[in-house]
């Protein structure tokens, strides 16, 4: 598959545009990332699935799916060589990454600290 390819799969998926990210291509749907283009080079693509379908991908599809390096790739972020991939394949692994994309993470809840208390002598 070429990296055209995978850009008119990304921009198939409903609401799903176009941007920037460190200066190479990326597909945002619902206000968040769900796949790039071109890193760490223009041979490969990025989806970023839940750890256990990345697990599933890489486990069927080894010759074109890899974790990416480091804690981006323990999270999901995977790699996808555009030469060794299949269409059908990449497009299925799009859809799970827009699906996710569209999961509205709660925000964590902050508690204001407690104030320090002084003890007072008598």
């Amino acid at each position: 598959m070429t990296a055209d390819e995978f850009r008119e799969l990304a921009l198939n998926l409903p609401g799903a545009v176009e941007s920037s990210h460190m200066n190479h291509p990326d597909f945002r749907a619902h206000g968040k990332i769900f796949a790039t283009l071109g890193y760490p080079d223009k041979t490969r693509g990025m989806v970023k699935l839940s750890p256990q379908d990345q697990r599933q991908f890489v486990t069927q599809h080894p010759e074109a799916f890899t974790p990416v390096k480091g804690a981006w790739g323990l999270q999901g972020s995977t790699s996808v060589c555009l030469s060794t991939a299949r269409p059908e394949i990449v497009a299925a692994a799009l859809d799970l990454a827009w699906q996710a994309s569209a999961v509205t993470t709660p925000k964590k809840k902050t508690t204001p600290k407690k104030a320090a208390r002084r003890k007072t002598s008598a």
